[in-house]
């Protein structure tokens, strides 16, 4: 018989979880997934991190959920739900942590009460079960005490490794981009025992960020930017600039002793149907400027190449007769050489705002060029009002770690979410509105977002549309960066370009600013179109909202999870993103490796290809 799990009173907050965890517990337990699902709300979300789906899912209300628990209840086998900290209530919400195991894993959790009943339920895999990280009292001993001949050191062994992988043992999993997500993400799967080769075109790791514009810091504070394993030092500074960042992440992949080929690029990939594996084709130079074209057959294969695809260069009339300078954002060098010219840096977002205030800095006469409107917010009103809760000096002070940080980023559903977010971004909009009066006098073109949600749901919508001002946008209030909006370049001619309105703007340097494809393009380039079409676009959630057609996905496309092609992923977003869920992406790469059962549910057709 049916029973349910919502009716007895509750005196405390911890009395409410306990009560609550222990009758949900108990319904899976014996199988009655309608007295299980009858513990959430008529609006109430799962979302699940792999421990469940074997994918990052999320199930939006009871039928999905019991759908779900049809589907895969008896597989995981779900037991030993624990309470873990203090539980805690505020406006009728009961929030708690708690700990549960399944067949084979560990894994961790967050939940949200209201009325007695779950409105949303947060599920992660932690480890797996007899594959565990060797830390802490596992950590291996290092040293081999006693006396033998042959005897070969931590170098030795290292050494030997490292002219293995790649010539005469195959690598598992190859990591294409030796970036931070590269990086961090190699670091998962050493920890995990996973052989891992990452691919890297630069001369050194971290070039990706030297190789940026002179000026280029971190718009996202420094609680919000830690690798894997090793957070930054605690004088490390708030913004941190980009030639800092790329040293860092030289020093984390020598001393996490991560398998890293520089200077190597991939030219070609191909799946194997019948062995199940990879080819791929790479030209590796080595330090003495020897170079060699290696083919590596690994079992996995991802694309870790940042948040987007190859940069989006209009195609523009008279573009090929201008005699001045002109490039992409990603290959703006600096300003030093611009003093006394005429710039014009087509686009308004982070890298548009950025590179006019370094020309300006440097001297130039600059225009910006703003084709829509772009969502603006202070740095520290986003710090002090957005992020401050999670990712702060107050927020450590109060115990919230990095990686409970993440957690409760992450415990947020997705379509849900901007109702968590229009409320800061309106009190943003009120401490800030005389900042905004004077962008929008200068003729600035502000949104907010489509529902007034702000810079991370567009983030993760479209992936632009956004700035962080970090004094730009000063220069455009008071006119110091000159603005013309609502318009774009029609043509270009040998010293100017020519506006849509019709004004002509004199230009020694073009810059675009004008953004990235989908990462899929990579795919397209290196493996096939034919792939690239099969996965689909990369990132946005079909919210329907600007830039990011339906129809809904619930989680981000293709992002840390399985694609529809088998055994090709797509790992990458900023920091704090390819921080936490490079976790989730390892222990499904390394599941496959030992041979468990990895069942993928939830896996939806393609709707949008690139």
């Amino acid at each position: 018989m049916t029973q349910t799990l919502a009716e007895a009173p509750v005196t405390s907050p911890a009395t409410e979880v306990a009560q609550w965890l222990h009758g949900f517990g108990d319904a899976l337990a014996r199988g009655d997934i309608a007295a299980a699902c009858d513990a959430f709300a008529d609006d109430s979300y799962w979302r699940d991190l792999v421990a469940f789906t074997w994918n990052l899912h999320t199930a939006e209300g009871r039928d999905a959920i019991g759908a779900m628990l049809q589907a895969n209840l008896a597989r995981v086998a779900p037991t030993n739900w624990q309470v873990q900290d203090q539980p805690s209530s505020t406006d009728g919400v009961t929030e708690s942590w708690f700990t549960f195991e399944t067949a084979v894993a560990r894994g961790r959790g967050h939940l949200r009460l209201r009325n007695g009943r779950c409105w949303t339920l947060l599920t992660v895999m932690s480890e797996l079960k007899g594959f565990e990280e060797k830390k802490g009292p596992r950590r291996v001993l290092g040293a081999e005490h006693g006396a033998r001949r042959d005897r070969q050191t931590w170098l030795d062994r290292r050494q030997q490794e490292e002219a293995a992988l790649g010539y005469t043992a195959q690598p598992y999993c190859v990591i294409i981009g030796g970036g931070q997500g590269g990086i961090g993400l190699a670091a998962r799967l050493k920890r995990l025992g996973v052989p891992t080769l990452v691919i890297e075109k630069n001369p050194r790791a971290g070039d990706s960020w030297r190789n940026r514009y002179k000026s280029l810091c971190l718009h996202d504070p420094v609680w919000y930017d830690h690798m894997p394993y090793l957070p930054f030092p605690d004088d490390w500074p708030v913004f941190c600039p980009k030639d800092k960042v790329g040293d860092w992440l030289e020093m984390y992949t020598k001393v996490m002793e991560l398998n890293y080929w520089s200077s190597t690029e991939a030219q070609s990939a191909s799946f194997d149907e019948a062995s199940k594996t990879w080819t791929v084709t790479v030209e590796r130079q080595h330090a003495d400027g020897r170079r060699e074209t290696v083919v590596l057959r690994p079992t996995q294969l991802v694309f870790a190449l940042g948040v987007s695809g190859f940069p989006s260069v209009p195609k523009i009339a008279g573009a090929e007769s201008f005699e001045g300078q002109q490039h992409h954002s990603s290959a703006h060098p600096g300003g030093e050489a611009y003093a006394g010219k005429h710039c014009v840096v087509l686009g308004s977002n982070n890298s548009a705002h950025d590179i006019c205030a370094d020309l300006w800095e440097h001297g130039a006469d600059v225009t910006m060029v703003q084709r829509s409107s772009t969502h603006i917010v202070k740095s520290d009103s986003l710090m002090e009002l957005a992020l401050g809760g999670l990712y702060s000096e107050e927020a450590v002070a109060r115990g919230v770690t990095t990686d409970k940080a993440d957690l409760l980023f992450a415990s947020v559903p997705f379509k849900i979410m901007h109702s968590f977010h229009v409320p800061v971004y309106e009190a943003i909009q009120e401490r800030d509105k005389d900042f905004y009066a004077r962008l929008r006098q200068a003729g600035f073109l502000l949104d907010f977002g489509d529902d007034g949600s702000g810079l991370f749901m567009k983030y993760l919508r479209r992936g632009s549309g956004y700035y962080i001002d970090v004094g730009a946008s000063e220069l455009v209030a008071d006119g110091r960066i000159h603005l013309k909006s609502g318009v774009n370049i029609e043509r270009i001619l040998p010293r100017a370009v020519v506006l849509s309105d019709g004004t002509e703007l004199p230009a020694d340097l073009l810059v675009y600013a004008t953004g990235y494809g989908s990462m899929n393009g990579w795919v397209a380039k290196i493996v096939s179109p034919e792939v690239a079409d099969r996965v689909g676009k990369c990132w946005g959630l079909g919210s329907g909202t600007t830039k990011d057609p339906g129809p809904w996905e619930g989680e981000l496309r293709n992002m840390w999870k399985p694609t529809q092609q088998p055994q090709l992923w797509f790992h990458g977003g900023n920091l704090h993103q390819s921080r936490h869920y490079s976790q989730y992406l390892a222990l499904q790469l390394k599941a496959r490796m030992e041979g468990i059962a990895t069942p993928v549910y939830g896996q939806g057709p393609v709707h949008h290809l690139r």
